[in-house]
């Protein structure tokens, strides 16, 4: 009876769509996570952003099959996970910030992103209301969008134990069994397991699940707060990105989900390195400052709640994938760097591919960008 063909550990972000792409294979499967239902640990922490604007082809080609889940979902199987195709927009104020980005349309157009570096006339109709002091333009991708972490994770579960998955809650993975060299299963709070496949979906997590079996992969946790507000008449469906650096922060970024809230965040600066998820009074007049003086329609807003959650780091802001060189038959799919939401749905399918070695050449390009024991402190992905 706990015989399984692969042992998923964590139902987060890209365990679930893992589950639900094996699935589909009819791959015997069976998915742990120590809490009580899927995507309660970093997932619900998301504010929903989709994008396949990234300056990696390996991010940009992932996400654009991410978005295609995405965007059909509900017609395929009916499930309103309120996908909104709004676009991403980064509006350029300094001539720095235009000429990166400029330069990476090029790339971006080869791998299939739609993709344009509009006029200020332009970003001022996309982003009504946008601060036109020296407003240069921007690129913006209209194809990309957000959606609810909370509805489309619940909704790719039951996709998935409709697939015949299996998952078991609130059972702690105590070991991974090795005999020889070789996964056997998972032993946990409650039972063993056994299967010649397991794979580590634990995000933040990975690195202490490694430790454990003499080995550490790089993936380091960071603190990042987000918030949202009360809910106004819609104005703004697109996901705004300032890539202009503030006073303790980098980057900030925020949308107006379907429900007319606004949902944001914004980059520490140090990184927060650990795992506090302790609210801090910092944030508010931080980030808030930054949207007002972007948006100043937004000073009235009122914020409902903030709360905080952790990005499972790379050195260079690209995951970890890949199989295990000590141990065969242990999968890791770690360190998302915050981006597990977008990435799940396309890390999944990738993944289900290599475990039933059905890879394709576009997934071997991937698998070798995003390799497992690739040189951690290279430099980081340009639009992390």
């Amino acid at each position: 009876m706990n015989n399984y063909d692969a042992i998923i550990i964590g139902a987060g972000s890209v365990g679930v769509p893992t589950a639900l792409a094996l699935g589909a294979k009819n791959v015997k499967t069976l998915v742990l996570d120590k809490r009580p239902s899927p995507g309660q640990g970093e997932n619900k922490h998301a504010i929903g952003g989709i994008r396949a604007t990234h300056s990696d082809p390996a991010k940009i080609v992932t996400c654009l099959r991410s978005i295609e889940i995405f965007a059909t979902w509900e017609e395929k199987y009916g499930d309103d996970i309120e996908w909104q195709k709004g676009g991403y927009a980064f509006p350029v104020y300094r001539n720095r910030e235009a000429k990166i980005l400029q330069s990476f349309l090029p790339i971006q157009k080869k791998y299939g992103l739609n993709i344009d570096f509009v006029r200020a006339e332009e970003m001022m109709d996309i982003i009504p209301g946008i601060n036109p002091e020296g407003l240069i333009g921007g690129p913006f991708s209209p194809d990309d969008g957000v959606a609810s972490p909370l509805l489309a994770i619940n909704a790719f579960f039951r996709q998935a134990k409709a697939n015949r998955v299996e998952f078991r809650f609130k059972e702690q993975v105590e070991e991974i069994i090795i005999k020889k060299g070789v996964v056997a299963g998972v032993k946990t709070s409650f039972d063993t397991y056994s299967a010649p496949v397991v794979v580590d979906a634990a995000g933040a997590n990975s690195r202490e699940l490694s430790k454990a079996l003499g080995f550490e992969i790089p993936v380091v946790p960071e603190s990042h707060e987000a918030g949202i507000t009360e809910p106004v008449q819609q104005f703004c469906p697109t996901m705004v990105v300032d890539l202009r650096p503030g006073r303790d922060s980098l980057n900030y970024y925020f949308y107006q989900n379907k429900h007319g809230q606004v949902l944001f965040c914004i980059t520490p600066d140090p990184p927060v390195v650990g795992n506090d998820y302790r609210e801090t009074s910092v944030f508010l007049p931080q980030v808030c400052a930054r949207m007002v003086h972007l948006l100043p329609r937004l000073k009235n807003l009122r914020v409902r709640r903030v709360w905080r959650g952790l990005y499972p780091m790379t050195g260079d802001g690209s995951p970890l994938m890949g199989w295990n060189k000590h141990v065969k038959g242990l999968l890791h799919a770690a360190g998302t760097c915050g981006q597990g939401f977008m990435l799940g749905p396309g890390l999944g399918e990738i993944i289900a591919r290599m475990i039933t070695d059905t890879s394709t050449a576009k997934d071997k390009a991937i698998i070798e960008s995003f390799f497992l024991y690739r040189d951690p402190g290279g430099q980081m992905e340009a639009l992390k």
